[in-house]
Protein backbone atom coordinates (compact mmCIF):
# COMPACT_ATOMS: atom_id res chain seq x y z
CA UNK A 1 0.00 0.00 0.00
CA UNK A 2 2.73 2.90 0.53
CA UNK A 3 4.69 1.62 -2.56
CA UNK A 4 1.20 2.38 -4.31
CA UNK A 5 0.68 5.49 -2.67
CA UNK A 6 4.14 7.08 -3.00
CA UNK A 7 3.65 6.04 -6.81
CA UNK A 8 0.31 7.92 -6.81
CA UNK A 9 1.56 10.96 -4.89
CA UNK A 10 4.53 10.92 -7.87
CA UNK A 11 2.10 10.63 -10.51
CA UNK A 12 0.63 13.45 -9.09
CA UNK A 13 3.62 15.40 -8.80
CA UNK A 14 4.46 14.29 -12.92
CA UNK A 15 1.21 16.20 -13.33
CA UNK A 16 1.69 18.93 -11.74
CA UNK A 17 5.57 19.40 -13.48
CA UNK A 18 4.25 18.70 -16.19
CA UNK A 19 1.29 21.78 -15.56
CA UNK A 20 4.47 23.84 -14.64
CA UNK A 21 5.82 23.16 -17.82
CA UNK A 22 2.94 23.95 -19.94
CA UNK A 23 2.71 27.22 -18.12
CA UNK A 24 6.30 28.25 -18.45
CA UNK A 25 5.65 27.66 -21.88
CA UNK A 26 2.63 29.62 -22.59
CA UNK A 27 4.64 32.88 -20.58
CA UNK A 28 7.61 31.84 -23.09
CA UNK A 29 5.40 32.09 -26.11
CA UNK A 30 3.70 35.47 -25.44
CA UNK A 31 6.72 37.23 -23.86
CA UNK A 32 8.54 36.12 -27.12
CA UNK A 33 5.92 37.81 -29.65
CA UNK A 34 5.79 40.70 -27.31
CA UNK A 35 9.53 41.18 -27.67
CA UNK A 36 8.97 40.91 -31.60
CA UNK A 37 5.79 42.67 -31.79
CA UNK A 38 7.87 46.03 -29.96
CA UNK A 39 11.04 45.54 -32.39
CA UNK A 40 12.92 44.76 -28.79
CA UNK A 41 15.88 43.24 -28.77
CA UNK A 42 16.03 40.24 -26.16
CA UNK A 43 18.81 40.26 -23.62
CA UNK A 44 22.01 39.23 -25.39
CA UNK A 45 22.57 36.52 -22.09
CA UNK A 46 19.45 34.16 -23.11
CA UNK A 47 21.65 31.66 -23.42
CA UNK A 48 24.02 31.55 -20.73
CA UNK A 49 20.57 32.15 -18.64
CA UNK A 50 19.80 28.89 -20.14
CA UNK A 51 22.93 26.76 -19.89
CA UNK A 52 22.91 28.10 -16.04
CA UNK A 53 18.77 27.65 -15.36
CA UNK A 54 19.27 23.51 -16.63
CA UNK A 55 22.57 23.58 -14.40
CA UNK A 56 20.45 24.59 -11.15
CA UNK A 57 17.82 22.46 -11.87
CA UNK A 58 20.21 19.43 -12.43
CA UNK A 59 22.39 20.73 -9.63
CA UNK A 60 19.59 20.44 -7.40
CA UNK A 61 17.83 17.20 -8.64
CA UNK A 62 21.55 15.28 -8.01
CA UNK A 63 20.82 16.60 -4.26
CA UNK A 64 17.43 15.73 -3.95
CA UNK A 65 13.58 16.25 -4.01
CA UNK A 66 14.03 18.93 -1.23
CA UNK A 67 16.50 20.69 -3.05
CA UNK A 68 14.74 20.79 -6.57
CA UNK A 69 11.63 22.27 -4.77
CA UNK A 70 13.31 24.47 -3.25
CA UNK A 71 14.80 25.62 -6.25
CA UNK A 72 11.81 25.82 -8.11
CA UNK A 73 10.21 27.76 -5.16
CA UNK A 74 13.11 30.55 -4.79
CA UNK A 75 13.21 30.74 -8.20
CA UNK A 76 9.23 31.54 -8.98
CA UNK A 77 9.54 33.61 -5.97
CA UNK A 78 12.11 35.72 -7.21
CA UNK A 79 10.07 36.12 -10.50
CA UNK A 80 6.74 36.56 -8.90
CA UNK A 81 8.68 39.52 -7.26
CA UNK A 82 9.96 41.01 -11.12
CA UNK A 83 6.34 40.34 -12.39
CA UNK A 84 4.68 42.11 -9.83
CA UNK A 85 7.37 45.32 -9.95
CA UNK A 86 6.66 44.89 -14.12
CA UNK A 87 2.56 45.87 -13.54
CA UNK A 88 4.14 48.68 -11.36
CA UNK A 89 5.82 50.05 -14.29
CA UNK A 90 3.90 49.93 -16.66
CA UNK A 91 1.07 52.42 -17.94
CA UNK A 92 -3.23 52.15 -18.68
CA UNK A 93 -2.50 51.79 -22.54
CA UNK A 94 -0.86 48.51 -21.96
CA UNK A 95 -4.04 46.57 -19.89
CA UNK A 96 -3.77 43.74 -22.04
CA UNK A 97 0.02 43.31 -21.22
CA UNK A 98 -0.65 43.91 -17.63
CA UNK A 99 -3.46 41.45 -17.13
CA UNK A 100 -1.03 38.93 -19.13
CA UNK A 101 1.53 39.31 -16.36
CA UNK A 102 -0.82 39.31 -13.58
CA UNK A 103 -1.70 35.95 -14.72
CA UNK A 104 1.39 34.82 -15.25
CA UNK A 105 2.24 35.67 -11.64
CA UNK A 106 -0.18 34.25 -10.47
CA UNK A 107 0.71 30.77 -12.15
CA UNK A 108 4.30 31.48 -10.61
CA UNK A 109 3.28 31.72 -6.96
CA UNK A 110 0.92 28.54 -7.79
CA UNK A 111 4.32 27.00 -8.82
CA UNK A 112 5.87 28.26 -5.62
CA UNK A 113 3.43 26.99 -3.29
CA UNK A 114 3.32 22.87 -5.01
CA UNK A 115 7.15 23.36 -4.34
CA UNK A 116 6.69 23.95 -0.56
CA UNK A 117 3.49 21.76 -0.30
CA UNK A 118 6.38 18.86 -2.02
CA UNK A 119 8.98 19.15 0.16
CA UNK A 120 10.47 22.69 -0.16
CA UNK A 121 12.59 23.53 2.65
CA UNK A 122 14.51 26.69 4.02
CA UNK A 123 15.83 24.08 7.24
CA UNK A 124 19.49 23.77 7.47
CA UNK A 125 21.69 24.65 4.79
CA UNK A 126 18.29 24.40 2.69
CA UNK A 127 18.21 28.32 3.81
CA UNK A 128 21.51 28.76 2.02
CA UNK A 129 20.66 27.39 -0.80
CA UNK A 130 17.52 29.18 -1.09
CA UNK A 131 19.65 32.59 -0.77
CA UNK A 132 21.98 31.67 -3.15
CA UNK A 133 19.40 30.34 -5.81
CA UNK A 134 17.05 33.91 -4.93
CA UNK A 135 20.12 36.29 -5.39
CA UNK A 136 21.64 34.86 -8.01
CA UNK A 137 18.20 34.94 -9.67
CA UNK A 138 18.15 38.80 -8.83
CA UNK A 139 21.40 39.40 -10.31
CA UNK A 140 20.04 37.71 -13.62
CA UNK A 141 17.51 39.99 -13.71
CA UNK A 142 19.33 43.25 -13.34
CA UNK A 143 21.91 42.24 -15.78
CA UNK A 144 19.24 41.29 -18.03
CA UNK A 145 17.94 44.98 -18.53
CA UNK A 146 21.14 46.60 -19.11
CA UNK A 147 22.70 43.82 -21.25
Amino acid sequence: RLALKTFKQDECLKNQIEEMKEHEKEHYEFFDKEIQKRNIKPTKLLPLWDLLGVTLGFGTAMMGKKATMLCTASVEEVIGDHYKNQTYELYDDEKELKENIIKFRNDELNHKDIAYEEGATKDGLYGLLDKVIKTSSRIAIKISKKI
